[in-house]
């Protein structure tokens, strides 16, 4: 936002130094009664600091404080993660954005993606040049994250096993399946597969021991894990490799009831690069 008119009021300055001694990145319309007293008046100082570039609504009754050195124009990027647990209780970031935390990719997805059990009515929050996707999942599958903490706020995030998990599962959040074969190449001596097969099992859907035993195949690492996948999972029915591809046959892979609809160049392409 551009502010013209930058200068504060008594209870504006009040509440803007108040909150900057605090430290605070967030703050709620209680903490500027508190700060102000009661009374209807802290409700126009914090539409002032509103209209000045000071602060910028997150939801109803919650802000995001912009401190001073901001500069006069008032422009602040916060990190993208601070506003997450104000805006739901239970979460973990994941997906394609997890990735890019653990450094298992260099792609920087434009996107946070928030996994949660509860189903958001706003599937999709645009917060200043940040967008948030909200991805939900079921009590089964929501576990298996950590908690992370940068200079500015604590979060919880999936951890690099469950990451894997969760882009074979829904490799549409991760930029593909070719996205989640680079990943798992990339991380392929920081993760402990069995953890990670112990959490593919636990999740009980078919399609990821499926993609997990074919890519483990395919990378030619931990090749005693696809080969225990090869025995406990159900072929039928053939299932699609890439759920976001074009629904065509290239082959099967009879051994772990795959429909495979990518070229292996497709596939590992990103080795060329």
């Amino acid at each position: 936002m551009v502010t013209q008119n930058i200068q504060l009021g008594p209870k504006e300055t009040k509440l803007f130094f108040t909150l900057e001694e605090e430290g605070r990145s967030i703050f709620t319309a209680n903490d500027a009664k508190r700060i102000l007293g009661s009374g209807p008046a802290y409700w126009l100082v914090i539409s002032g600091l509103k209209k000045k570039g000071r602060i910028r609504e997150i939801q109803k009754g919650k802000y995001l404080f912009i401190p001073a050195r901001a500069g006069i124009e008032g422009y602040w990027a916060e990190e993208a993660y601070v506003i997450i647990p104000y805006l739901i209780e239970e979460y973990y970031i994941g997906f394609w954005t997890a990735m890019n935390f653990w450094g298992m990719t260099e792609q920087i997805p434009h996107t946070v993606f928030v996994v949660t059990p509860k189903r958001k009515k706003r599937r999709v929050l645009e917060f200043g040049n940040q967008r948030y996707e909200f991805v939900t999942l079921s009590r089964k599958k929501f576990f298996g994250f950590v908690e992370e903490k940068t200079a500015k706020t604590k979060f919880n995030i999936s951890s690099k096993e469950k990451t894997i998990v969760d882009g074979l599962m829904r490799p549409q959040y991760c930029g593909g399946i070719h996205e989640v074969t680079k990943v798992m190449w990339n991380a392929r001596k920081e993760v402990n597969w069995k953890t990670v097969l112990e959490m593919a099992e636990r999740i009980g859907v078919n399609i990821v021991l499926k993609r997990l035993g074919y890519m483990l195949e395919t990378l030619e690492i931990e090749p005693d894990i696809s080969k225990l996948i090869m025995k406990q999972i159900r072929q039928y029915p053939y299932q699609y490799l890439d759920p976001t591809a074009i629904k065509k046959k290239i082959e099967y892979s009879n051994s772990y009831g795959l429909i495979i609809n990518i070229t292996k160049n497709e596939l590992l392409g990103w080795r060329d690069h």
